[in-house]
């Protein structure tokens, strides 16, 4: 019976082994080349447009507005409706849609109305400039005023985005 030599077992295993790292070395430079590549042709992602809020303050919900509970853990609360007011300046030279504001309120006595929420709505549409904003809120009724309204800003897509 005739066996083969091992050293040509070796030989076998190293030229089958240098085949197929050099394939892998292909697959993964043809891979890498398209993705780079792919970028040039890619369309540009829409970023987000930051959106600065000035002079906010708050007041009283007419009495059509104002009317309500808040619900939570499947308790109902009394609750008190404020709108709150501002300007918006967006200075990207476009219009920026769906803007969402966030903010922090607290009390009289300093403690959050809107406990582990920073989001507290949006505008639709924000025209580039100077333009106001209202939002409105509800709280619970047994939360004390005057409120603190602070870090308030507006962030929002040059293009539409689905909701």
């Amino acid at each position: 019976m005739n066996t083969p030599h091992p050293a040509n077992y070796r030989t076998h295993f190293f030229q089958q082994f240098l085949h197929l790292s050099f394939a892998a070395l292909v697959t993964v430079t043809l891979a890498c080349g398209l993705w780079f590549g792919s970028a040039s042709f890619a369309p540009i992602a829409a970023a987000v447009t930051q959106i600065s809020l000035s002079d906010v303050t708050y007041h009283e919900c007419p009495a059509e507005l104002s009317e309500g509970a808040i619900t939570s853990g499947g308790t109902s609360m009394r609750a008190k409706c404020f709108i709150v007011t501002g300007k918006a300046n967006n200075s990207s030279g476009k219009p920026v849609l769906n803007a969402d504001i966030f903010g922090r309120i607290y009390d009289a006595n300093g403690n959050s109305v809107m406990e582990n929420r920073t989001r507290l709505g949006s505008i639709e549409e924000v025209p580039p400039g100077v333009s106001d904003f209202e939002l409105r809120i509800s709280i619970p009724a047994n939360q004390p005023t005057p409120l603190q309204l602070e870090q308030f800003k507006a962030a929002g897509f040059a293009g539409k985005v689905r909701r």
